[in-house]
C-alpha cells in the first residue's frame, strides 16, 4: 500500500469573547424551529473528504448533516441504506456491486445520479486529490454503470471497504457542480443532498443550516440548526445553562452532574466508539522500552477514571474498545509503580534523575484531557519521568501526526465508528499510515499481510496477535474508552450516537 503524509487545513480557535457575542445576534433569536448547539470543535473545510482533518471524528456530525455517504449508519452504528440502497461482492471477490438510490437531488436542485457516485469514488482512490483514506479507495476501479447499478472491478482486496463507505471520507460529492465551480467555489458554496442545507457559515464562529424540504429521508423536525463553534468547556457550560444553546456535550463530568439536575435540562451519558491514548513516537527516550514501559505502568487508569472523570470512563489495555471486532481481554498491562521504578532503574534513571520529555494535549476537546495529562505527569513525576505539558487545537495535532513531528507523547482521542481492527490498530500504529507516528519494521512487518487478508478469521486473530505485541512492547498508551456527557434542555429531544456527536437528522421536539 502507498500512503502519503499530508498537510493538515489549519485553523484557529474561536474565543470565548466571539462565542458570547452569538447570544447577543438576531442571527441566534431561538425559536421553537430552531436548535442550537454550542459545538466543542471548529469545522476547517467544506470538503468532507480532503484533508487530513476530514478524519477528526468530532466534525462528521456536521458534516453528515450536509452530505450523504454512499452507505449510512444507525446511531447504535447499525448499517442501513444510504444513496447505496444495496452492495456486495461477487462470489469471487473480484467485482463489487452497488445499487444506488433513484429520486434523489442535490441541494441546488439538480438530478443526483449513479454518476456522482463513481465521480465520487474514483476522486478519492487518486492521490493527487489528497483523500486521506486513498489507499481504501483505490483498491476499486473499472467502474461500469448500467441504470441504477454500478459494478467495479477489484484491483486488490480490500476487506474493509464497505465499511468504510459510512467513515470517515466516505461522502458522495457532487460531480457536475463540483466541476463547475471548482474546489474554491465549493468551498464558498458547498451542497449536498443531505437533511440541512447550509444557510450561513463563519469560520471560527458558527453555522447556521436550514432543513432541506426534499430531502429523500423525509424532513427533519426542526427548520434550523446553529452550530456555534465553542472550544473552550467552561464556555459550552455557560451557554447551555444560560439558554443561549440547547445541547451542547463533552463538558467536565461535575458539570454534566450539576446541570442535568436542574430545573429544565437533561443530561445522558452514553459509551461512544472514541478512545483516549497517548501516542508515542518513535525518537528520542521513546526508543528505549524501559521507558515506554515504564511510563505505561505508572499510569493508574482506575484511579483516573473514579477520581476524575467520576466514573464515565472504561480503562482499557489496548486500542480495541470492548465493541470492536479485535477486543481480547486478556490483553493487560498492569498498573505497577515499583516495576516502574525499577524499568526506569535498569536505563539509569531515578526520581533524582528523571527521564524528560514533552507531551502535548488538547484542552477542553474532551471532558478533562489537559486535567487527566497533568494526573498522568503527576504519577509519572513519582517514579523518575518528568513530562512538560504543551497545550494545542486538534488541528494543530493532525498537521504534526501527518508530518511525522509529534513530541514523543501526545494524547489523542481516536474514533472507530465501524469497529475493524484496520481503522483502530491498523491506522494509528502502521509506519507508513499518515495517521501513525510509531514506524518500525518488526510492527509493520506483522501489520503489512492483515490488510488484504480474505480469510476473516485469521485476520481477526492476526490483530489481536498484534494487539497483543505492541502491549508487551509499549508502543502505544491506551488509556479509556469515553462516555460522552451531552445536555439539552426540554426544546428538543437527541438520540445518542454511539459513533460521537448526535446528529441533527435524529433530533426531535419533545
Amino acid at each position: 500500500m502507498n500512503f502519503d503524509r499530508r498537510q493538515v487545513l489549519k485553523t484557529s480557535a474561536a474565543g470565548f469573547a466571539a462565542a458570547s457575542a452569538f447570544s447577543l445576534s438576531p442571527l441566534f433569536a431561538a425559536d421553537d424551529g430552531t436548535v442550537t448547539i454550542a459545538y466543542n470543535v471548529n469545522l476547517p473545510s467544506w470538503d468532507p473528504t480532503v484533508g487530513l482533518s476530514t478524519v477528526n471524528p468530532t466534525i462528521q456530525s456536521i458534516y453528515r448533516s450536509i452530505f450523504d455517504q454512499f452507505i449510512g449508519q444507525e446511531p447504535n452504528l447499525d448499517f442501513k441504506p444510504g444513496l447505496l440502497t444495496a452492495w456486495g461482492w461477487s462470489d469471487d471477490r473480484k467485482q463489487v456491486w452497488m445499487d444506488v438510490r433513484e429520486g434523489v437531488t442535490w441541494h441546488d436542485g439538480s438530478p443526483f445520479t449513479p454518476e456522482d457516485i463513481v465521480w465520487s469514488l474514483e476522486r478519492a482512490g487518486k492521490k493527487e486529490t489528497g483523500n486521506p483514506i486513498q489507499f481504501v479507495w483505490s483498491k476499486i476501479g473499472n467502474f461500469k454503470i448500467e441504470g441504477n447499478k454500478i459494478t467495479a472491478d477489484v484491483l486488490a482486496f480490500e476487506p474493509t471497504l464497505f465499511k468504510w463507505m459510512s467513515f470517515l471520507t466516505a461522502y458522495v460529492m457532487p460531480k457536475a457542480y463540483y466541476e463547475k465551480v471548482g474546489a474554491d467555489g465549493f468551498e464558498a458554496k458547498p451542497i449536498g443532498t443531505g437533511p440541512y442545507m447550509v444557510d450561513k457559515f463563519e469560520r471560527n464562529a458558527f453555522l447556521r443550516l436550514k432543513a432541506n424540504p426534499n430531502y429523500w429521508g423525509g424532513k427533519p423536525a426542526f427548520d434550523t440548526v446553529i452550530y456555534k463553534f465553542v472550544p473552550d468547556a467552561t464556555s459550552r457550560v455557560a451557554e447551555v445553562e444560560s439558554g443561549s444553546a440547547d445541547i451542547t456535550l463533552d463538558i467536565p463530568y461535575e458539570e454534566f452532574d450539576r446541570l442535568k439536575a436542574k430545573d429544565g435540562l437533561t443530561g445522558v451519558t452514553t459509551p461512544i466508539s472514541d478512545i483516549g491514548m497517548i501516542f508515542l513516537n518513535d525518537v528520542g527516550v521513546m526508543e528505549d522500552k524501559n521507558v515506554r514501559m515504564a511510563a505505561a505502568m505508572a499510569i493508574n487508569k482506575k484511579a483516573i477514571v473514579e477520581r476524575l472523570l467520576r466514573g464515565y470512563g472504561e480503562p482499557i489495555d489496548t486500542l480495541e474498545a470492548p465493541q470492536y471486532a479485535a477486543f481480547d481481554a486478556s490483553i493487560k498491562v498492569p498498573y505497577d509503580p515499583d516495576k516502574a521504578v525499577e524499568l526506569l532503574k535498569a536505563s539509569g534513571y531515578s526520581k533524582d534523575n528523571p527521564v524528560k520529555f514533552p507531551i502535548q494535549t488538547t484542552r477542553g476537546l474532551k471532558p478533562k484531557d489537559y486535567e487527566m495529562i497533568q494526573a498522568i505527569v503527576g504519577m509519572w513525576r513519582k517514579v523518575g519521568i518528568q513530562a512538560e505539558i504543551e497545550v494545542y487545537e486538534i488541528a494543530k495535532h493532525y498537521e504534526l501526526r501527518a508530518t511525522d513531528k509529534l513530541a514523543p507523547a501526545a494524547f489523542y482521542n481516536w474514533g472507530n465508528a465501524i469497529g475493524d481492527p484496520t481503522t483502530s490498530t491498523g491506522f494509528a500504529m502502521f509506519g507508513p499510515s499518515p495517521h501513525s507516528v510509531w514506524d518500525t519494521d518488526d510492527l509493520d512487518g506483522m501489520i503489512g499481510p492483515l490488510w488484504g487478508e480474505a480469510n476473516e478469521a485469521k485476520r481477526i486473530a492476526g490483530w489481536k496477535a498484534v494487539d497483543k505485541y505492541i502491549a508487551e512492547q509499549a508502543y502505544v498508551i491506551p488509556l479509556l474508552q469515553y462516555v460522552q456527557p451531552i445536555v439539552y434542555n426540554n426544546k428538543v429531544k437527541i438520540v445518542p450516537n454511539v459513533a460521537g456527536a448526535p446528529e441533527p437528522v435524529h433530533m426531535t421536539k419533545p
